[in-house]
């Protein structure tokens, strides 16, 4: 028990069974609130079968348990009045609750003697705790503890957690919407699941979404916005990389995400740059690229492969990197530094 390795994650969280049982607390921090929040509903379903049983079902809050240590063990030990094991649940769970942590796994199982019943589970919801974290250093090799990790899916991680999420609201997805999914739904895994499920109610119980179909579905907005801005900016057309900005900035990009955006475009390019001086056709190297271009995006994509030299990429780059710098050093406004930095990357395209 304590650590749950990441690969096992998922099939505790399945079948949590006899693990569960034997465990009195378990954590859950990392920097991916939604999916702390969901691993945190999957429990609950497994020890009361929903969320919301007011007998069996005890909310304290952070400042109560960090103030008397002994409130979380005694809430763990009431016995609920509808039969059953308790749960103590605990939000933005941190280093101050490790005097009430240790109270927990210290107090006297109901009944006497190791093998015992564990009595009430106690679920902390932490946000992202380093390595040296107190709350960390106790629970993690502590017995009667459980320890998970919920950091933000990158990769093939992602996709795969975006592929379960459609199985269970019951459609298919083709590996080119996945692949643009998960470019645009990584950030929050309770924000990635409304998109989704709203998704799967535009194309109905038993269909397919397509990556044409997810475009139009969840595809406007800050993102797509943004790529066009970076796209019109790499073929040197500096009117729709202003406008599509502007639309980027109306929707609440900020300036350092444009900027930082702008140099995972640039990387991106380069490496399909070198390909084609690797012998490469435009569109093998296009094909290449990992994560995909969006479809839509593929014209002007290779249009770009055509203007620019590796050498002029790592000029564009430079650039983009001292841009980044003035954004958060000079006072300037941020917006108008990070526009006139595309803008220079148009004018850069065109020459």
């Amino acid at each position: 028990m304590a650590k749950l390795e990441p690969r096992r994650v998922a099939g505790f969280l399945a079948a949590p069974g006899a693990t569960l049982g034997a465990t009195r607390l378990v954590l859950l921090h990392g920097d991916d609130a939604g999916l702390v929040r969901e691993r945190a509903t999957m429990l609950l379903r497994a020890v009361l079968g929903g969320e919301d049983d007011p007998f069996r079902l005890a909310e304290v809050t952070r400042e109560a348990a960090a103030r008397d240590p002994r409130l979380l063990a005694d809430e763990a030990a009431a016995v609920p009045l509808t039969g059953g094991r308790r749960v103590v649940r605990v939000r933005d769970a941190g280093d101050a609750l490790a005097p009430a942590a240790e109270r927990v796994l210290q107090a006297e199982r109901p009944g006497g003697g190791p093998g015992a019943a564990p009595g009430g589970l106690v679920l902390l919801e932490g946000g992202e705790l380093p390595g040296r974290s107190r709350l960390r250093a106790l629970l993690e090799p502590a017995e009667g503890a459980l320890v998970i990790a919920c950091y933000r899916e990158r990769g093939a991680e992602l996709g795969q957690a975006i592929v379960a999420i459609l199985d269970e609201l019951g459609v298919k997805a083709d590996r080119g919407a996945v692949d643009w999914l998960s470019q645009r739904l990584g950030e929050d895994r309770l924000l990635m699941r409304r998109e989704l499920e709203k998704l799967a109610l535009y194309v109905g119980e038993g269909g397919r979404v397509t990556e044409d179909g997810a475009a139009a579905c969840i595809g406007e907005g800050t993102t797509l916005d943004l790529e066009e801005a970076l796209m019109a900016a790499t073929v040197g057309d500096a009117v729709a990389t202003d406008r599509a900005l502007e639309a980027a900035f109306a929707e609440g990009e900020t300036a350092v995400g444009v900027v930082r955006a702008a140099l995972r475009h640039l990387q991106r390019l380069q490496s399909a740059v070198l390909a084609m001086q690797g012998g490469a056709t435009p569109q093998t190297a296009l094909a290449g690229l990992r994560p995909p271009v969006f479809f839509r995006h593929r014209p002007a994509f290779e249009r770009a492969l055509r203007l620019w030299s590796p050498a002029r990429l790592d000029a564009a780059g430079a650039a983009l990197l001292e841009t980044e710098r003035r954004t958060k050093t000079t006072g300037l406004p941020e917006n108008a530094v990070a526009r006139m930095a595309l803008l220079d990357v148009a004018r850069m395209a065109r020459r």
